[in-house]
């Protein structure tokens, strides 16, 4: 054992239904992990136990508590993983937040102890496999987004854009924000540049969705967002959508033209009563 471990965090937990099923005890729990503890003389720096709390959840009140005090202790022992967590992504995101904090981890029963060189190369290994499952959900997400996208499913996954709200599936103006975005549009339309558009709406105090500050970035994306013109934009798929559009069609083309005069990168023009698409360049 790594001789620089000398504080630990004991951690115990018990669930009501491993109560009444499986009879397990937190005071047998405790005298093993504090025999242990001696015999390897290492210094216990606190015990934290969770008494009628599920392993599948993280808002367990010694759980919490421990976490937050990691000052106090360098690595966390367990009789055994589960007692930490049933869930294999809380597990990784605990481990994450350990190894962030340089403390390690020791489950007495599995012999498993990322202080040791043994321990690591079985915790990289577990890293890999949560990884690689964390991937294939992200490739099965993404297809099956694709697929919606194809046939028009309507919205996708996003954050909700300014000037409108997400309602019960349907995206809706909202009544401050929406005249703001029709500024926007009429006052690039009108040769304000996109800088002095953000001066205009900080100088006059209209706070961004978030209540902040706006900044160019934020009025470039709206400019471009065929949302506010009626449409779906997702990857390379464009779709007619159902919502109340914010400015009309032309407004919007004639906005991407302008981008694209003053070398900007629009978004590509759409064409009207049409859901096709064509680069800026080509509709000059």
């Amino acid at each position: 054992m790594d001789a620089r471990i000398l504080r630990i965090a004991v951690y115990t937990r018990v669930s009501t239904e491993e109560q009444a099923k499986e009879g397990f005890s937190l005071d047998a729990q405790l005298e093993k992990l504090k025999s242990y503890c001696k015999a390897r003389d290492w210094i216990i720096a606190d015990e934290y136990i969770d008494d009628g709390y599920s392993g599948r959840k993280t808002k367990r009140p010694a759980y919490n508590k421990m976490m937050n005090e990691m000052n106090k202790w360098d690595a966390l022992l367990v009789i055994k993983m589960d007692r930490i967590h049933r869930n294999s992504k809380n597990f990784m995101l605990m481990m994450e937040q350990l190894n962030k904090n340089k403390k390690e981890f020791i489950s007495m029963s599995e012999s498993f102890d990322t202080s040791t060189a043994i321990g690591r190369f079985v915790m990289n290994i577990i890293q890999g496999i949560a990884q690689l499952e964390s991937e294939q959900i992200g490739e099965r997400v993404y297809i099956g987004m694709e697929q919606k996208a194809k046939s028009n499913g309507g919205v996708l996954g996003f954050n909700i854009p300014y000037g409108y709200d997400y309602y019960d599936g349907k995206l809706t103006i909202n009544k401050s924000e929406g005249p703001v975005i029709k500024n926007i549009y009429s006052w690039y339309l009108d040769g304000k540049s996109m800088g002095e558009i953000v001066e205009m709406l900080n100088y006059g105090k209209v706070p961004t969705k978030n209540q902040g500050l706006w900044a160019k970035k934020m009025v470039s994306t709206i400019l471009k967002n065929p949302i506010y013109c009626g449409y779906l934009h997702w990857e390379e798929y464009i779709n007619k959508s159902d919502h109340e559009p914010i400015v009309d069609i032309k407004s919007f083309n004639a906005v991407q033209r302008s981008i694209a005069n003053k070398g900007g990168n629009p978004t590509k023009i759409l064409l009207e009563n049409s859901s096709n698409w064509l680069p800026s360049v080509d509709r000059r």
